[in-house]
């Protein structure tokens, strides 16, 4: 599987986790101050921009360690630009999936980027 497939199905089972657990998935793979956001969610009330990473093996500290200090800026320009729309509430979340011997682990953390 190449890495824009792999990106798209992470993307389909974070989004399908996500509305699993009671989130609305309002857009895919949108621009939002010159950022391609993975996912925008509503999660009672509050907009959430997900980031979703996807990641065959854990050879390199997993989904969770591509969430570096150039991404976490990136992701912030993107939720200042929603809150430059008019919503006041913007959470930042993480969905991590991983491909392993037991099948597809998937970790989400909750405003692991503070707005």
């Amino acid at each position: 599987m190449d890495t824009g497939s792999r990106g798209r199905a992470g993307e389909a089972l974070a989004a399908a986790y996500l509305e699993l657990i009671g989130m609305s998935v309002t857009a895919r793979n949108v621009r939002l101050g010159g950022v391609e956001v993975d996912l925008v969610a509503v999660d009672r009330g509050t907009q959430v921009l997900v980031e979703v990473k996807y990641r065959g093996r854990g050879d390199f500290g997993g989904p969770e360690a591509a969430i570096d200090g150039p991404k976490r800026a990136r992701l912030l320009r993107a939720a200042g630009a929603l809150n430059g729309s008019g919503c006041e509430d913007v959470r930042i979340d993480v969905v991590a999936v991983e491909r392993s011997e037991q099948g597809v682990v998937l970790r989400h953390y909750r405003g692991v980027v503070t707005t």
